[in-house]
Formats: structure tokens, sequence, C-alpha cells
């Protein structure tokens, strides 16, 4: 009667081993299909759309027959800085209230993020509304296209 108790230990043996290769094997193929399964890629991308495309946009203003470049810094989602390029010692000269005019733009638009809720001042509101469409020009350019 003993020799059979060890034939059925020894079955139980083979039953255990299969039934631990067999939950193995289907662990294995639930782990094969949840990484090859194709996934659902329908997130919510609107939250992550950046406003600007990152760089530098240039616009250039004339003024007597001279350009002046304006530029304009942009991040995916915030302007850094609005500034002259390349702005001649002549036209500085003779368009005085140019250089502080941007300043003053400069430090609003950045701060404002946009070109909307310029204050302008009186002495240089005329000057200020040239340099605040060719801001809002190059910014257009930042604009990613849909």
């Amino acid at each position: 009667m003993s020799s059979k108790t060890k034939i059925v230990v020894l079955r139980m043996k083979e039953l255990i081993y299969t039934g631990i290769f067999v939950a193995l094997g289907i662990l294995l193929i639930i782990l094969l299909v949840c990484m090859f399964a194709p996934k659902n890629k329908t997130t919510k991308t609107n939250a992550t759309v950046s406003q600007y495309t990152p760089g530098v946009y240039t616009s250039s203003l004339s003024l007597n027959n001279q350009a002046i470049d304006v530029e304009v810094v942009v991040d995916s989602d915030q302007i850094k800085s609005v500034r002259f390029v390349n702005l001649e010692d002549s036209v500085a000269t003779m368009y005085p209230l140019m250089a502080p005019a941007m300043e003053n733009l400069a430090e609003q638009v950045v701060a404002n993020q946009g070109v909307t809720g310029l204050s302008y001042d009186q002495s240089s509101q005329y000057t200020s509304m040239a340099l605040t469409e060719a801001i809002s020009s190059a910014l257009q350019k930042a604009v990613p296209k849909k």
C-alpha cells in the first residue's frame, strides 16, 4: 500500500508542476497581449497644444525708405523678448522716440504675453501704434498653422 501512495504523490507533483507552467504560460500570453496590442492614443492633446512655434520671428517696419526690423523671441507658450534688430544710428537720430517707445512696449508685451491691453505714452502714441503693428505681424508668424 505504501507503493501506491508514492505513485499518487508523484502524480500530484506532476499536476502541480503542470498547473504552475500553465499559469506561467497564461501570464506570459497576457503580458504579450498587453505589450503589443495597439494602444488607444486619443488622449486630450488640446491641453498640450502650444500657443506659438518656438523661434525668433522678425517683421519689417519701413520709415522713409529705411527698414527697421522688429524681432520677437517666443517659446512654445510665452513671449520671451521683443527688440529692434539692425537699428542704424541715423534712424535712431531721426526718430528719437523709437527706442524709448520700443522699450516701453517690449516690457508690456512680455508682461501681458500679447499686444492687447497696451498703454501708449501720449508723446509717442503714433510711433507706438506702428511698432505694435510690427510686433503683431511677427507674432502672427509664430502662431502654428492648423
